[in-house]
């Protein structure tokens, strides 16, 4: 099992920058993908960004591509997700994901939600016009 804890996150105005974390504990040694979704009201969750555990590739939704940027520690088994020239659409819940190779197919970016097993609880960024 891995716990996925997330922190951060809260209300900016349009333009602004804010960053959210989440830090993974348990059986880490074998995630394989990170990412972050998110779910605005209403709306079905979509996928942000992943990152390939081992190598560091990312891979952004065309949304937030050039305005977000995941990065990770390994040692603290940690994910950042710095969003910058934040706007009133990113408004949503945050969720971190984390899964191993078991669930990803070895061609895949894992940008889907079901190729996730493990969730963080989420965390409210709000963006004000």
């Amino acid at each position: 099992q891995v716990q996925l804890v997330e922190s951060g996150g809260g209300s900016v105005q349009a333009g602004d920058s804010l960053g959210v974390s989440c830090a993974a504990s348990g059986r880490t040694f074998s995630t394989y993908f990170m990412g972050w979704f998110r779910q605005a009201p209403g709306k079905e969750r979509e996928f942000v960004v992943s990152i390939k555990w081992s190598t560091g590739s990312t891979y952004y939704a065309d949304s937030v591509k050039g305005r977000f940027t995941i990065s990770r520690d390994n040692s603290k088994n940690t994910v950042y997700l710095q969003m910058n020239s934040l706007k009133p659409e990113d408004t949503a819940v945050y969720y971190c994901a984390a899964t191993g190779p078991l669930y990803v197919d070895s061609r895949s970016y894992a940008t889907r939600s079901f190729e996730y097993r493990y969730w963080g609880q989420g965390t409210q960024v709000t963006v004000s016009p």
